[in-house]
């Protein structure tokens, strides 16, 4: 399966030191030994959501992830609905406690002098907006983990939350003229499936892999791994963004 590396440049005053991170989201417990030099690369690596595939019959690779990746590089790990909804989510949940990677079930950190923190999806019913109202609080540049981007527009949009990684929408599956055809928690034509919306303050990654069942297949819409890097604001430059080709990606 065809995967993309898009960089995208974020400038704020608010950010201390320039960091390069590796947006690592829906992988889907497919493989990714073909991406550990990127993510060595990077200062960090954060998944968004679904590492794990709730309909495989295992989830090794997720588990080898979460013993391999962490320690050569931070990772930090925000619960999707595949994660909530896994049959086997508490032994999971576990078996990520006891890795090196950071799990931010509705809680933040920080890290290098910016605040990382993780909106946990839900089985149903709406995401924790106590936690939203305590992390927008914070005095550190705010990045937020938030695996809906649906999510996003109804909870997060407009609060004093700096900068918000999505995923989830796989791109709407199909690509015709820029559009997505469909996207879980969206429906048919779906607006929020991957870039940058809301003046560059969300950006939703079209996601690593596809998943073990998926209902509609992939067309003009590859999969791809986001390199996010975070610079200190130099006086007035914009944000930026780009795409380079990868080799062929995970299957």
């Amino acid at each position: 399966m065809k995967r993309i590396i898009t960089t995208h440049v974020i400038r704020n005053a608010r950010i201390p030191e320039k960091l390069r991170l590796a947006v690592a989201s829906d992988l889907h417990s497919a493989p990714y030994t073909d991406v550990m030099e990127t993510f060595m690369q990077c200062d960090a690596v954060l998944i968004p959501g679904d590492l794990v595939d709730r309909h495989r019959r295992d989830n090794r690779n997720a588990l080898k992830f979460l013993q391999e990746v962490p320690e050569k590089v931070p990772v930090f790990y925000s619960l999707g609905n595949h994660e909530v909804k896994y049959r086997h989510a508490a032994e999971y949940i576990e078996q990520v406690e006891k890795s090196r990677a950071t799990l931010l079930r509705d809680e933040s950190t920080v890290f290098h002098g910016i605040r990382i923190g993780g909106l946990s999806s839900r089985r149903k019913g709406p995401p924790d907006t106590d936690f939203l109202d305590r992390f927008e609080k914070e005095k550190e540049f705010r990045l937020l983990l938030c695996h809906h981007p649906e999510i996003y527009r109804d909870y997060v949009k407009g609060r004093a939350i700096d900068f918000t990684l999505c995923g989830h929408a796989h791109g709407g599956q199909i690509q015709i003229c820029g559009r997505g055809l469909y996207a879980p928690g969206q429906g048919l034509l779906p607006r929020l499936t991957h870039g940058l919306h809301d003046d560059g303050k969300m950006l939703i990654s079209r996601g690593m892999t596809n998943g073990a069942k998926p209902r509609i297949p992939r067309i003009c819409n590859p999969c791809e791994l986001i390199i996010l890097e975070l610079v200190p604001d130099e006086g007035g430059k914009t944000n930026e963004s780009g795409r380079s080709e990868a080799a062929d990606g995970l299957v």
